[in-house]
């Protein structure tokens, strides 16, 4: 006797399998939007923040944050420095350890191109990937100063960016802005919901969306 497999075209027979696996593919083989999250994921870890509207962007300085790349963790260098340093290859320091005064930017994350950097005339900055702006009106306006400090100077939140794309991005979130090169997204993404779980940012239900909208199509990535 045949089993009703056997009337299966190849076609519908995968179709079934897919369905009855829970497996989400898109046409090319790679996880499609709207893939499962695995525990533990950032996709996973988006439904943990908080959901709220944006409050206004009234009292907001970047002084609030504390004096400009300080030295949060006392090795003797600002944390712009110490950025430059985690990023960049072939760093060279104007004072022996600490001034960074050149090095290379092999693959921008925002942009995928090879930046130089040359103190005094960069083409490097350095972004906060939850901006400043953005996390005022999204619960740092009642935040003390030494969390603000922490926050503005924290690594989790910093990364050495080609200058354009950075001031492109200005202090947009992930549903007004997200990196030109595809292939970062996601990482993006996964540390933008790291940072705001870890100080409690909340999110707009419209950044929500993006951020799964973004993370749905690499539901196995993780927080950093």
């Amino acid at each position: 006797m045949l089993s009703y497999r056997g009337f299966l075209p190849a076609a519908a027979l995968a179709s079934a399998v897919l369905i009855t696996s829970g497996c989400t593919q898109a046409p090319d083989g790679s996880p499609a939007e709207g893939a499962p999250a695995a525990r533990g994921s950032a996709l996973a870890a988006v439904d943990t923040l908080t959901v709220k509207g944006r409050a206004p962007k009234t009292g907001y300085d970047r002084e609030k944050f504390g004096r400009a790349w300080a030295d949060v963790d006392g090795n003797g260098c600002g944390t712009r420095d110490d950025i430059l340093r985690r990023d960049l290859e072939d760093v060279r320091f104007k004072d022996g350890r600490c001034k960074v005064s050149s090095g290379i930017l092999a693959d921008d994350p925002y942009t995928g191109d090879r930046v130089d950097f040359v103190r005094g005339r960069s083409r490097v900055d350095i972004d906060h990937l939850v901006a400043l702006s953005d996390a005022w009106q999204k619960g740092a306006q009642k935040w003390d100063a030494e969390k603000r400090r922490r926050f503005a100077n924290d690594p989790l939140n910093l990364l050495a960016v080609e200058a354009s794309a950075n001031r492109r991005k200005s202090d947009g979130d992930a549903a007004t802005w997200l990196p030109p090169n595809k292939a970062y997204r996601c990482t993006y993404v996964a540390a933008q919901v790291a940072v705001k779980k870890k100080y409690g940012v909340w999110v707009t239900r419209g950044e929500l969306d993006a951020m799964k909208k973004v993370l749905g199509r690499c539901p196995e990535q993780r927080l950093p």
